[in-house]
């Protein structure tokens, strides 16, 4: 059987950044001809970042991805790799569509190409549009309507795109019709809690319906709100694991494999769904023989809280750095949410970068203050303390305020203090708001929904208290100083914004607050369903009614990476002006 060494490299690409993408995907298949790839991948829409959005609808910028893509493959020939074919996403836009009602102006495509001496030999796009979640590609794409096959030393390799994959159908049966020995699909499927595992069933299942070895590569970084947790895939045509790439890593997989040679009557002409084959041969020859280097490897896999803790310093370092920020700016209360984001800022920006601001009122416990140093002793940020006590007596003396609006008061002094530090000194502001307080509406407006953007806004409160004992546990683990002080973690949570306050004076106990919302919010059950699941009727209306009110809240908190199916913000679209309430 022929013989292929394949790289996939799994890189982190920034959206519009075409000049510095271009950079990154000659740097890595430079490292991948070092250990002599035969073929060398990048994952969808690398040339480009992904999600572009509504840049897809610029003709502009459509325009200038096309050209970058020429302008790479000759660059890719000057370096002296012009006989290796490099298959790159970018996008595309359809030579034929015909402008019509409900399709995206200028006919844009989610596309990949194969690169190869110095020329864009084979262009193709995503057959299968996934229109759910965070992606709304029926609004920006055209789907592709080939099987595109590329042959390789003797190997005919069939081509896929992400949700080419997902979905049943397309590409996945078209490639075992075009007889293709192997079927790569390049990605960018945003991480989310547990999805490593659906990933590999996936990836196992469709390489036994395309009959072949299959290998998935995948997108690593952070874009917005969205995390890509890499996790490169090559399984065997009978299913098994064949190679693994790390976690949360940028890296190169290469992995020799045997495949089947190309078949000298190969099919040609209409398979499944429609799809014309659209073949491309750059080279009929087997390499010669050699000694396979890279057999494969399984990188260690992370444990579901470690893997959750890394998501959110990848989402956050990209996020920061992407935007040309170099510092972050919190306010430090002693409580586990702004210690958690602390821990998380240090781990993803480094401690010398994180500035943090406490910020007590007369309400604050001496603990809380006494947490919040001890958190900054631990770490090693950046730490002063700024008390609100003045302000608070000039506004009060100004105006007369009582119960909540004297609370809230405290909490945008904060935020304004925050804010003004910020331009100040040129910080990015981290919201410490936990997902459980952002459904119920349990913050405030202008206070602690303050911030460029909210680290743990996807991350419920009983997730906060585990992620902070795992960081601590792996902290010791290592010979470090947990970064967590205990008091921070086996205290009561509270806002102490006046004498004595929990937050169970307002909530229910958060292991039970929490399994409602997760039924609510993530899964869509209505009222009865989660009672029959063994809830008080009367609290899960509670619940559900301060959901559904805090809708215009959420509208307007920054944007914080996603972990859960099912985040606040593209994943989760409701109106704020909503007559519908649950009835229990």
């Amino acid at each position: 059987m022929p013989q292929l060494r394949l790289a996939l490299n799994q890189i982190d690409s920034r959206v519009g950044d075409l000049a510095g993408n271009t950079e990154t995907i000659l740097r890595w298949t430079r490292r991948s001809a070092e250990q002599g790839a035969h073929l060398v991948a990048f994952p969808e829409m690398a040339l480009t970042g992904y999600p572009v959005e509504d840049l897809a609808l610029r003709s502009s910028f459509v325009s200038a991805s096309r050209a970058a893509l020429r302008t790479l493959a000759a660059r890719l020939a000057e370096g002296g790799f012009g006989e290796l074919p490099v298959v790159v996403g970018y996008l595309d836009r359809s030579e034929t569509a015909q402008p019509k009602y409900g399709q995206p102006a200028g006919a844009p495509r989610n596309a990949a190409a194969v690169l190869h001496r110095g020329e864009v030999v084979l262009t193709f796009a995503k057959h299968h549009l996934p229109n759910y979640g965070v992606f709304d590609e029926f609004r920006y794409f055209v789907p592709g309507d080939t099987m595109p096959v590329v042959r390789v030393h003797g190997v005919d390799v069939a081509l896929a795109i992400c949700e080419d994959l997902w979905q049943d159908g397309g590409r996945v049966p078209a490639a075992r019709s075009a007889q293709a020995g192997l079927l790569l699909s390049v990605n960018a499927s945003p991480y989310e809690r547990d999805k490593d595992d659906t990933r590999l069933e996936l990836v196992r299942k469709r390489a036994q319906e395309a009959g072949c070895t299959t290998a998935y590569l995948a997108m690593m970084g952070g874009q917005d709100e969205l995390v890509f947790d890499g996790d490169s895939i090559v399984v065997d045509a009978a299913g098994e694991v064949v190679a693994r790439a790390p976690q949360f890593e940028e890296s190169c997989l290469v992995v020799d494999l045997d495949l089947p040679a190309a078949a000298a009557d190969a099919p040609t002409g209409v398979v499944d769904d429609g799809l014309r084959i659209d073949r491309v041969v750059l080279s009929e020859e087997p390499v010669d023989t050699y000694e396979p280097e890279h057999a494969g490897g399984y990188a260690d896999r992370l444990d579901d809280d470690e893997e959750v803790y890394s998501a959110l310093v990848v989402g956050l370092r990209a996020y920061v750095r992407k935007n040309g920020f170099r510092s972050v700016l919190i306010g430090l209360s002693g409580g586990i949410d702004s210690a958690l984001v602390a821990a998380l800022a240090c781990d993803a920006v480094g401690a010398e970068n994180v500035y943090g601001v406490s910020m007590p009122s007369k309400y604050s416990s001496d603990h809380s203050r006494d947490d919040a140093a001890e958190l900054a002793r631990r770490t090693g940020l950046n730490f002063r303390t700024v008390p609100i006590a003045p302000m608070f007596d000039a506004y009060m003396a100004a105006t007369e305020l009582t119960g909540l609006a004297e609370e809230n008061l405290q909490s945008r002094l904060r935020g304004t203090l925050l804010m003004a530090i910020s331009n100040q000194e040129g910080h990015i502001v981290l919201a410490p708001g936990n997902k459980s307080e952002l459904a119920v509406g349990y913050s405030t407006l202008y206070g602690d929904s303050v911030g460029a953007y909210g680290p743990i806004k996807d991350v419920y409160k009983t997730s906060v208290f585990r992620l902070a004992e795992w960081r601590n546990r792996a902290a010791a683990e290592r010979g470090e100083t947990p970064p967590i002080p205990e008091n921070s973690i086996s205290k009561p949570p509270s806002a102490e914004l006046r004498p004595g306050q929990v937050d169970t004076d307002s909530l229910p106990d958060y292991p039970v607050l929490d399994a409602i919302l997760e039924r609510y919010v993530d899964r869509d059950q209505g009222a009865d369903t989660i009672v029959a699941a063994g809830f008080d009727p009367a609290l899960v209306a509670k619940t559900l009614r301060m959901v559904d009110t805090a809708e215009y809240k959420r509208r307007q908190y920054p944007p914080g990476t996603k972990i859960s199916p099912k985040g606040f913000g593209k994943d989760r679209r409701l109106p704020i002006t909503n007559g519908w309430r649950e009835q229990a």
